[in-house]
């Protein structure tokens, strides 16, 4: 059988995935968000697996998935927070194309390094905004993210829903936008709230670091193509 242009492409995405998760992940971890694409991990890796519902529930939530294999949710809980696990307990922790779902970003990778022992792992993979349905979307600004950790994320929370309607779902009238708006924040739909470009999510991790002060130390990043992976030792 000959692979399609676009199917060559997704395997060479996941080789690399799988190359970084087979050098960096050992001992037990945990993976959040993972839906219908968890990472490959080496047999000397054991992962759990979290989301905010059940699986039955997640498929309510996204129609879209209803027929896809989802993986089994060991751990019910809010991946911002985590706040069923306790400090340092997880030798890593992946998230890949989680933290753009994320309405803190911040705190988020705050709790994330909280449960991971030092000297652990924490792999992220985001979305590079232009090539996805991002593309026409404005990079979240350093400054915003550091008002969303500071004084929490409600006061930018529509703002969101109402760039992802004009923008990504491209609805020009104005009374369907703003009904749509009402509808996704009713059913506190998961969009991407965040958005990066390779070089802002570098920036931003940076200051996470040097401007926090948060434990970690970049030990990877890699451009995936329509992805960014990056390794973060917890120190």
């Amino acid at each position: 059988m000959t692979l399609t242009a676009d199917t060559e492409i997704v395997a060479q995405l996941y080789i690399f995935r799988r190359f970084f998760a087979n050098r960096y992940l050992q001992g037990n971890g945990i993976e959040v968000g993972a839906l219908n694409h968890p990472l490959e991990v080496p047999t000397s890796a054991q992962v759990k697996y979290v989301d905010r519902m059940s699986v039955p529930n997640l498929r309510k939530h996204y129609p879209e998935l209803a027929n896809t294999n989802l993986v089994p949710v060991d751990i019910i809980d809010d991946g911002e927070f985590l706040g069923t696990l306790e400090n340092e307990t997880q030798d890593f922790v992946i998230a890949n194309h989680f933290i753009e779902h994320c309405q803190n970003p911040i705190l988020t990778i705050q709790n994330l390094l909280r449960v991971i022992r030092k000297e652990g792992i924490l792999y992220l993979a985001v979305p590079e905004k232009q090539y996805c349905f991002d593309r026409d979307r404005p990079v979240t600004s350093i400054e915003h993210l550091l008002k969303d950790y500071h004084e929490g994320p409600e006061w930018s929370r529509q703002y969101h829903y109402e760039e992802w309607v004009e923008l990504v779902e491209k609805e020009k009238d104005e009374t369907k936008a703003q009904w749509m708006v009402k509808q996704l924040m009713k059913r506190d739909f998961s969009i991407h709230f965040h958005v990066w470009t390779g070089k802002d999510f570098i920036d931003f991790l940076i200051t996470l670091k040097n401007q926090l002060n948060f434990p970690l130390s970049l030990e990877k990043i890699f451009d995936n193509g329509n992805e960014i992976i990056t390794i973060i030792k917890k120190l």
